[in-house]
């Protein structure tokens, strides 16, 4: 039907072969690394599995002799793009819409003396251990952000993905009544964004490294760590 051919999803599905959506899981990891305040993406490698989940997906639906099954999708089943930091880190960012495994945000983050994991249950490690329940509910109370502090209550209530999409939309509109620069910037917004394009380039050229252009023109390095910043 109409319908079906319309959406704009499907068109990107239809035409491009990479990480066609990297911003939700990739917006965290750049604050936690501090990627533009001290830190800048450097390159990537992208690659793709084959596509197969699209085309079983409209036979099943649509019938084996239907156009929407004979219809050729460039996005393979699963893509997995590798990212480099100037300061020699990395982030793995991947887009899956199609396989039948439990969905998984996986935000892992693993550094020189322990890991801290918030998907699918939050854990700490120090070494190769994790915490016990009491020394991890103690380090998160010890930790917990301000933001939760002052609205994880009403946050949980009115739900959106555990409560983040409350704490998005109530950051913004904090910033924008005080008068306050936005935690997101439009480098961020561009640098973000450009993973799609990026990772199709690398994905086209069987994995090879892309540069990850500079949109800071430099500035990246002026800050040294993300700031939230607060009305006085």
């Amino acid at each position: 039907d109409k319908t079906y051919w319309n959406k704009w999803r499907l068109k990107e599905n239809m035409e491009k072969n990479g990480n066609l959506y990297p911003t939700h899981g990739l917006g965290p990891l750049a604050h936690i690394l501090n990627i533009h305040r001290g830190d800048r993406m450097s390159h990537l490698v992208s690659i793709s599995t084959g596509q197969f989940g699209m085309t079983e997906y409209a036979k099943e639906k649509y019938g084996k002799d239907s156009q929407e099954a004979k219809t050729p999708y460039a996005r393979g089943d699963m893509n997995t793009t590798i990212i480099k930091t100037a300061r020699g880190r990395t982030m793995m960012i991947q887009h899956d819409v199609t396989s039948p495994r439990p969905y998984s945000r996986i935000h892992l983050v693993s550094g020189t003396k322990g890991i801290a994991r918030k998907w699918p249950q939050v854990g700490i490690s120090e070494g190769h251990n994790w915490f016990g329940k009491g020394r991890l509910k103690a380090t998160l109370k010890k930790y917990e952000h301000p933001f939760w502090k002052e609205i994880g209550k009403i946050a949980r209530k009115v739900g959106g993905h555990g409560g983040m999409d409350f704490i998005m939309d109530y950051r913004l509109v904090y910033c924008l009544r005080n008068g306050l620069p936005l935690d997101q910037d439009v480098y961020d917004a561009a640098e973000w964004s450009a993973i799609v394009e990026l990772s199709r380039i690398s994905v086209a050229n069987y994995g090879a490294p892309v540069e990850v252009p500079d949109f800071t023109r430099g500035a990246w390095e002026k800050l040294d760590q993300v700031t939230y910043y607060t009305q006085n």
